[in-house]
């Protein structure tokens, strides 16, 4: 399977935080999963470590090697993800969502026919099937 992870599980799994459950943190760990990193989680970490490093202390030069010797693959942004953005569905009475970085990881997964793994709670509000809960 190829799994896209959303930001927020990236930095939950690198700096061991209990809130990922056993059962992604298993998917993450299986050889027979290729896990993916997005250059949009890079940029996201890079804006909210320069706006509010006590929020973000991590830079990105930091999140991205920690990535990649997690063994997870950067993806780029291409612009058939950001044309994808628009075709995402989401219902009328969604409660409001406003982070592009969220959208913009929908459309890649999308894209990509990858499983997108979130915590955040407006994100299964997107009528996708590739976006995996927890």
């Amino acid at each position: 399977m190829r799994i896209l992870l959303d930001t927020h599980v990236i930095l939950w799994t690198i700096t061991g935080d209990n809130r990922i459950s056993e059962h992604i943190c298993s998917m993450i760990g299986s050889s027979r999963n290729n896990i993916f990193f997005s250059l949009a989680s890079v940029w996201e970490v890079a804006i909210k470590n320069m706006s509010k490093p006590k929020v973000m202390p991590i830079s990105d030069e930091y999140f991205i090697d920690d990535c990649l010797q997690s063994g997870f693959r950067m993806l780029p942004i291409e612009a058939k993800h950001i044309l994808t953005v628009k075709t995402l569905s989401r219902s009328n009475n969604a409660p409001p969502h406003k982070d592009p970085f969220d959208r913009l990881l929908i459309a890649q997964a999308k894209a990509e026919e990858m499983t997108f793994v979130t915590h955040d709670k407006l994100l299964p509000y997107y009528d996708e099937p590739c976006i995996l809960y927890f």
